[in-house]
Parts: C-alpha cells; sequence; structure tokens
C-alpha cells in the first residue's frame, strides 16, 4: 500500500526536511527578534523553559516511533525466516506423497519460492501475490487429490499442516509488510512538530538578538537523520535499511531451479 511518502527517496526527504527546517529557524529568528525590539526584555520570560519542554517532548516522541518501526521491521525479518523454514519442511514433507505427485508438489514449490522473495521494485508486488496464490491452490489441489485415495491419513494429515502454515505465513507477511506500519499521521506530526520545535529554537534566538548557526545546522542534521532513519525502517524494501531475503534466498537454492 503506497503512501504519501513512499514516492519520496530518503535523500531527497533529508533534504527537503532540512530546507524547511531552515525556513522555519530562520521565521523564528526574525520574529523573535522583532518582539524583541517591540518588547524589550522578553528574554526573560519563559520561552527557554517552553522550548526545552518541546524539544524533550519530542525527543521522547521520536523514541516511541523510532520503537514502533523498529519492532515492525524485526516482525517482518522473523517472518521471512519462518516462511523459508515452512516451505523448505513442506518441500521435505512432499515425499509422502506418491509418486508424481511428490514430484509434483516438489516442483510447484521450487516455482514458488522466487514469488516469495521480495523484489526491489514494489510495482512488481501485485503480480507475483497473484501467481503465489495460484501456485498454492495448485499445492492444495495436489494434496486433495492424494487425500482422496485414502493414502496414508496421518502423513496427509501433517503435510496438510504445512501447507496450512505456508498459507498462513502468506497472509501474515503481507499484512506485516504492506500494512502493518507507523501511522502516517505520526509521521507527518513528527515531520512537522520537528520543524516547529527548530522554529522555536530561533525564536528564543531572536530574543537573544544572536544566533548560532552551527549548533543550529547539527540540530537540523540530527533531527533529520533520525527521522529519515523511521521512515527507512517503515518501509519494507525500499531505502538503505532493508529486510535481509537471504533465509528465502538460501532455500531456493537447495530446492534447485524450477523446470524450463
Amino acid at each position: 500500500m503506497t503512501r504519501l511518502l513512499d514516492p519520496i527517496p530518503l535523500a531527497l526527504g533529508f533534504v527537503m526536511f532540512a530546507i524547511v527546517s531552515i525556513l522555519f529557524y530562520e521565521a523564528g529568528f526574525r520574529l523573535g527578534r522583532w518582539w524583541q525590539r517591540r518588547m524589550p526584555g522578553e528574554q526573560e520570560g519563559p520561552a527557554d523553559m517552553l522550548v526545552g519542554s518541546i524539544l524533550a517532548l519530542m525527543a521522547f516522541l521520536l523514541a516511541v516511533t523510532m520503537g514502533m518501526a523498529s519492532d515492525r521491521f524485526d516482525t517482518r525479518r522473523g517472518l521471512v525466516l519462518a516462511e523459508a523454514n515452512a516451505i523448505e519442511g513442506a518441500f521435505l514433507q512432499a515425499d509422502y506423497l506418491p509418486d508424481p505427485q511428490a514430484d509434483e508438489l516438489k516442483e510447484l514449490l521450487r516455482e514458488y519460492v522466487p514469488l516469495r522473495i521480495a523484489p526491489s521494485d514494489p510495482s512488481q508486488l501485485p503480480a507475483m501475490m497473484a501467481q503465489g496464490t495460484e501456485l498454492r491452490a495448485r499445492m492444495w489441489t495436489v494434496l486433495a487429490s492424494v487425500a482422496r485415495s485414502g493414502h496414508s491419513p496421518d502423513l496427509m494429515s501433517a503435510l496438510g499442516d504445512q501447507l496450512t502454515e505456508l498459507t498462513n505465513l502468506n497472509e501474515t507477511r503481507v499484512v506485516g509488510g504492506l500494512y502493518s506500519r507507523v501511522p502516517e499521521t505520526v509521521l507527518a506530526y513528527l515531520l512537522l512538530g520537528s520543524a516547529l520545535s527548530l522554529g522555536m529554537v530561533g525564536y528564543t534566538a531572536g530574543l537573544r538578538e544572536r544566533r548560532s548557526v552551527l549548533s543550529a545546522a547539527v540540530l537540523i542534521v540530527v533531527m533529520g537523520a533520525v527521522l529519515m532513519l523511521v521512515v527507512d525502517l517503515d518501509r519494507p524494501q525500499d531505502g538503505l535499511i532493508n529486510v535481509s531475503q537471504q533465509a528465502l534466498i538460501d532455500v531456493q537454492l537447495r530446492l534447485g531451479p524450477p523446470a524450463p
């Protein structure tokens, strides 16, 4: 499911955040300087305490959101390993079937593995998901035909449980990868709140009629980097930090390529 921020590359997002933050900081500085000249002594007011409280609140929200994104990232990574184990288990249990059904199920699993490796291009996902659904239906058809013949009911039940796990993991990965993400409103609030916080920092500097460009730049870079890290963790397969597909790739190598 594509969201508003997804089409924006991380580097461009960082640059946009930096530019907006600089504008907010400069606007806050000019406003603070104008207000100080109009109302001398404003620097003795609660502006410093207010800015400190806002920055502390933003740091807390960033930490909470980072935890949310990190938990979802770890869940996706665990699901890849679980699905790799389920596919290999189904491949091994395919020997419970008589020939030629055993070979047919193994071939279907060989075709299925590449479809479970997340592509670098998200636009390929709908077609891959549709093909995966078709292959799972064919696997169940093979198992059902053998089960109806009365062949080894206990073994057929075990293989059925394995295919059920395969089906369940598919839906869990879809939900975890496409829908279980940090709410977009939270990310938007963090971006806007961070920019407004920097505007308040500029306002405080304007009240004193002096500012530190280096301090402001460091604050903008640090906040921008943390925000982009949250956004990166929230993107399943797009960005600098991706969920490793190595477990599925290893299973694909062990199962071998599908027949041409």
